[in-house]
């Protein structure tokens, strides 16, 4: 989707504005933009476990936390298996899937600035 970013209808800029802020609460959060990109890198479902390893420094009660709000946003889904002991797995959506474009303009950004950044 374009946007015209010459656009002059303030209106339509505050609606902008609004739209960037809701995204960026979505995924506000120490851990939400690592446990994400985890779910990429994986390119499958992660068992809580695995999780807990890829995601360094996060205690288990933060990672089960940030997990949930990213699940009650339609970012991750969480599957139980009705088994001794139970498995659950943990997935992008199809909501959280849409941000790898999002996330790879992102990377190239920080990349960019980083090298703006160094000295001549």
């Amino acid at each position: 989707m374009q946007r015209d970013w010459q656009c002059e209808d303030p209106q339509q800029q505050l609606v902008w504005a609004a739209a960037t802020s809701e995204a960026l609460r979505v995924l506000e959060g120490k851990w939400k933009m690592v446990i994400i990109f985890q779910l990429f890198a994986a390119r499958a479902p992660l068992r809580f476990s695995e999780l807990e390893r890829r995601v360094e420094g996060a205690n288990q009660k933060m990672l089960i936390q940030q997990l949930k709000d990213l699940e009650k946003d339609g970012i991750v889904t969480r599957t139980i298996y009705p088994q001794v002991p139970p498995r659950v797995e943990y997935a992008l959506s199809e909501i959280g899937l849409a941000l790898g474009p999002s996330i790879e303009a992102l990377i190239d950004w920080t990349f960019m600035r980083r090298e703006a950044e160094r000295p001549a």
